[in-house]
């Protein structure tokens, strides 16, 4: 079969590679599409995701549908759409026994978290513990099911709001591909309005596309101080952090989605302590993909996030339009189609 690895900054190789035998508890699939996240985009482009270094060849990609290819126990008929959950949970600990996304020595695919790295899903075939597969609806097609991991972190952040949620005027604060699902999950969440914020046009017409209410190109424009009952950061950068903190109301909730580097950054903490704000981070998420399947089988619409899709073998073009953010939304892969 075929696999990309990451080899070295902007270097991917194409191998053929044996196919994996699956375990009794085990089942291979046949990858369709495969969705770029900004980790993929940190190893292509740096050789590294924060503190995880690419220390040997790297298959990346963790959001990806595709079907059934062989099931050792006959569960599932070859053929079979499915999605997949990328974690394998480690250690339950004390205090967090609810929440295994949290617990240490567990993995993630396509990470260089774990030695030896955990590879994947940029390739033709791919083997993943019983437990993480996903069978889709019937109404739900393996294309928009690629959506279903992003789509479940996005869940995971606005159910950490809880039901501050439920008739909220919501700001997302950064439109990229998180962003925008972030606006789906509010709104199916109950929210009574959204509005988003970028630096770019391009992502807030996406966003408009997506339902948001009303758009605020930050470069330009200035966020209404208080003004907002729920804030879903989305973007990760320090700025946009501080502007959270200042449109949210007195005693709002404020949920950070975007993952941020793991070094200071100035964030200015005057209106969380003045307002007594709610402030929740968010890491990956528990089980929202199986909620994220549903949601994308009732909203098909919601595939828009997705603007383009390259050959898997075409990872220059790829990463790069993915990292594009005024041209693109969600880019996908499609893997060597049959």
């Amino acid at each position: 079969m075929r696999a990309a690895f990451i080899t070295a900054k902007q270097t991917v190789e194409v191998r053929d590679v044996p196919t994996p035998e699956p375990r009794e508890d085990e089942v291979r699939i046949r990858v369709d599409y495969v969705g770029v996240c900004g980790s993929d985009l940190h190893y292509y482009f740096e050789g590294a995701n924060g503190a995880f270094v690419v220390q040997e060849p790297l298959v990346p990609g963790h959001e990806l549908s595709g079907r059934i290819d062989f099931d050792p126990k006959g569960e599932w008929a070859p053929g079979t759409g499915v999605t997949v959950h990328p974690a394998r949970f480690g250690d339950s600990q004390p205090g967090i026994e609810d929440d295994p996304h949290l617990w240490p020595n567990g993995s993630y695919l396509g990470s260089a978290s774990t030695w030896p790295h955990t590879q994947g899903a940029l390739a033709e075939q791919l083997v993943v513990d019983r437990s993480m597969i996903r069978v889709l609806p019937e109404s739900l097609t393996v294309r928009t099911a690629v959506l279903a991991e992003p789509l479940a972190v996005a869940m995971h952040g606005v159910a950490k709001a809880g039901d501050a949620i439920k008739g909220a005027r919501v700001l997302v604060t950064g439109s990229g591909p998180i962003g925008l699902l972030a606006i789906a999950a509010a709104l199916d969440a109950g929210a009574a309005s959204v509005t988003a914020t970028d630096v770019l046009e391009g992502p807030l017409q996406r966003a408009l596309g997506m339902g948001a209410e009303a758009v605020i190109n930050v470069a330009t424009d200035e966020v209404p101080e208080g003004a907002f009952d729920v804030v879903l950061e989305c973007s990760g950068v320090a700025p946009s952090i501080s502007t959270a903190f200042h449109a949210a109301r007195k005693a709002a909730t404020v949920v950070q989605i975007g993952m941020v580097p793991n070094e200071p950054r100035p964030v200015n903490l005057a209106p969380f302590i003045s307002k007594e704000l709610r402030v929740y981070g968010t890491f990956r998420f528990k089980d929202e993909i199986d909620a994220a399947i549903s949601l994308l089988a009732k909203r098909p619409e919601i595939e828009l996030v997705i603007t383009h899709e390259f050959d898997a073998g075409d990872t220059a073009e790829l990463f790069a339009v993915a990292r594009d953010s005024e041209a693109s939304g969600k880019v996908i892969a499609t893997v060597w189609p049959e």
